[in-house]
């Protein structure tokens, strides 16, 4: 597949300014979905599903011979961010913002699409537009959908944008990439009382002092390591601020993070026996939120997208460690695809994801269109002329 011209990158800058004016978080990505499937109608696609897994959008572009399915997806959500910013596409949207470049995301693989007017010698590539990836909800949401067996892949690729790496370079860990996380929400119910007779109730003050120490401290080991687990204490809350009443309530949320699921499984263990021994007068609600898996990336598929790099030019560098943010990609492995997550930097000196002065860096575009219409022709076989 060819370089795309110079007008066609234009036009994908031109939409990814677009969909950064009006970020939709997770959940919400009613409008983003509908210009995906609009442009995706443009490009020919053979076939578009919508509204996979809440708004997910899934185009397919079929070969002329039998032959495997590969799966390209990106994310359509922004965050509930401010975006701090003097760019001239920044958001209009209060409170909302594409601070982790998923509009950049998603005009990459548009420009995948261009690129596939031109049909594949051989089976058929998807490509999908997730919903709600940053809360880990929308890739289970997805597979959930009773239509994903008709999508469903032999191959997945993603990739993410990675500051503070050199731009353009594609980053590859085979094995586990990113890790798994998961939000944990701890609600504890006594009896509250006068200020002056703080006898007469039960106050969970005493146990969530102790959790504030305790669950942090069941973290433990270095990233890499298989028992690399961490448990970060994000928010507490006990009683009202007043001054005439002992509490009865109180709030706590941990996030939870590990490299690997299993060792996810006994964290989540010793989180809940670590309630338990502190807690055990109070009543006590556990809930979990923004359940991530990690992502654990096939061999094979790495080294599909290193051959890919290698064909295009481009710079690959192999990563020691894996990242402790997490993704929701790795639910597509957990599924039986192939699948590989790519880190492809962003440069050295952008700001961090999440920041509110973030920005996607619009030089990716052909980058990464160019890696990924790579692997489509390292598995179903190039035919541009």
């Amino acid at each position: 597949m060819p370089v795309l011209s110079p007008s066609r990158i234009a036009r994908l800058t031109y939409l990814r300014h677009a969909l950064h004016r009006r970020p939709e978080v997770s959940g919400e990505e009613r409008e983003t979905a509908a210009t995906i499937a609009g442009e995706l109608e443009a490009l020919g696609a053979d076939r578009i599903w919508r509204a996979l897994g809440g708004h997910g959008v899934a185009a397919e572009f079929r070969g002329a011979a039998p032959g495997p399915t590969v799966l390209l997806r990106c994310e359509l959500d922004g965050l509930p961010i401010r975006e701090i910013s003097d760019v001239a596409h920044r958001s209009e949207v209060a409170g909302k913002g594409h601070l982790c470049g998923h509009d950049g995301h998603m005009v990459s693989m548009l420009g995948v699409g261009m690129c596939l007017e031109t049909r594949p010698a051989s089976g058929r590539v998807i490509l999908l537009f997730q919903p709600a990836e940053e809360t880990g909800a929308g890739a289970q949401a997805v597979i959930d959908d009773p239509r994903w067996p008709e999508l469903r892949p032999d191959y997945a690729f993603a990739y993410h944008n990675l500051p503070g790496r050199p731009l353009g370079e594609i980053g590859l860990r085979p094995g586990p990439g990113n890790c798994a996380s998961r939000g944990m929400q701890v609600m504890l119910e006594g009896k509250s009382s006068h200020a002056a007779a703080p006898e007469d109730g039960l106050s969970p003050a005493a146990a969530m002092a102790a959790l504030m120490t305790d669950l942090p401290a069941l973290g433990g080991g270095r990233i890499g390591d298989d028992d690399f687990a961490l448990a970060t204490l994000t928010h507490a809350k006990l009683g009202e601020p007043t001054f005439g009443i002992a509490p009865g309530e109180g709030e706590l949320r941990v996030t939870l993070r590990s490299m690997t699921n299993a060792r996810m499984d006994t964290l989540m263990e010793e989180a809940e026996a670590c309630i338990a021994r502190h807690a055990r007068r109070l009543g006590v609600t556990v809930t979990w939120h923004d359940v991530f898996r990690s992502v654990v990336n096939d061999p094979d598929a790495t080294d599909i997208a290193r051959t890919a790099a290698a064909a295009r030019g481009l710079t690959t560098h192999d990563m020691a460690l894996p990242l402790s943010w997490s993704e929701d990609f790795g639910r597509f492995g957990d599924d039986g695809a192939r699948a590989a997550l790519l880190y492809v930097g962003a440069g050295e000196d952008q700001p961090q994801l999440h920041n509110p002065d973030y920005d996607f860096p619009d030089a990716l575009i052909p980058v990464v269109t160019d890696l990924f219409a790579g692997i489509v022709d390292a598995l179903l076989g190039e035919k541009c002329a």
